[in-house]
């Protein structure tokens, strides 16, 4: 069985930016589409006739939007789901099933801002999670990831490449590396700072080993910067691209932190849509 697409509805332009982009991939890639809206319940009034009042419409806006979904993709199945809960807890149950999540950027989800939310979402969510814009997708070209090493990144690159691959597009995968403070004012010689970009050009190469051997036809760009902050590096390299892949945030190590920062500061200012992929913890065996 196929795993569908979820894309959590609320009612505004951005969502429904979001849902033509998840119905374009449904369609390309032959899946099934999910939309979910979710009714929390804390902010209900207790009274009968006023949660009433709001689950119709929250089951009129599922109804407006699969009809809306129907005339984007004909071909593509959509189901709804009207939710009990938070929108985190209603995307995070869904996501055990699905292939992807795809929320809307804008700022009236329950809970915060949508780069709060969105990582709330990619750090409990079981599948990637795409976040979509409003922006105008013609004349758009190539994917971008962003790569600092972990093991969340190595594992975004994969993703990235393998989109890449079968959309025919090229990748192009950003590491940024901006020296310490404590480096350039203690050791601001250029042979350090060579030394140290030389280090960081191997995690890069390091990071895309292996793509060519299973991406033959892909083309690869590496890009190294040190004069730029993470996220205005990618930002900047994903502003014409048609999609921008980012590793989630972990647990235990402050490179995990850095990634989880650069993702919620990319989220702020989207330059496109973003997918922020899911670590698959690697099984170990004795």
């Amino acid at each position: 069985m196929k795993k569908p697409i979820v894309v959590g509805v609320v009612d505004t332009k951005a969502s429904r930016a979001a849902l033509a982009w998840a119905m374009d991939r449904a369609a390309r890639r032959k899946l099934p589409v999910l939309l979910v809206h979710a009714v929390d319940s804390r902010w209900l009034d207790e009274s009968v006739g006023s949660s009433e009042v709001i689950r119709a419409a929250a089951n009129e806006l599922l109804g407006k939007t699969a009809a809306h979904a129907g005339e984007l993709e004909p071909s593509v199945q959509v189901k709804t789901l009207l939710f009990a809960g938070s929108p985190g807890q209603a995307l995070r149950k869904q996501s055990k099933g699905a292939s992807m999540v795809v929320i809307g950027t804008g700022h009236n989800w329950p809970g915060g801002p949508v780069a709060d939310r969105a990582l709330q979402i990619a750090a409990v969510a079981l599948c990637p999670v795409a976040v979509v814009g409003e922006q105008d997708m013609t004349e758009r070209r190539g994917i971008v990831v962003g790569a600092d090493g972990s093991e969340e990144s190595t594992q975004a690159v994969s993703f990235a490449a393998a989109e890449a691959d079968r959309d025919g597009q090229e990748l192009t995968v950003v590491h940024a590396v901006p020296a310490p403070p404590l480096i350039q004012r203690a050791m601001p010689a250029a042979d350090v700072a060579e030394t140290i970009l030389e280090e960081e050009r191997i995690v890069l190469a390091e990071t895309v080993a292996g793509l060519a051997e299973n991406y033959p036809d892909l083309v690869v760009h590496q890009v190294l910067v040190s004069n730029n902050e993470p996220a205005e590096a990618l930002t900047h390299a994903a502003a014409n691209a048609t999609l921008l892949v980012l590793g989630s945030r972990g647990k235990g190590s402050f490179k995990r932190l850095l990634m989880g920062s650069t993702a919620h500061t990319v989220l702020r200012s989207l330059p496109c849509p973003t997918v922020i992929t899911r670590v698959r913890r690697a099984k170990l065996t004795s």
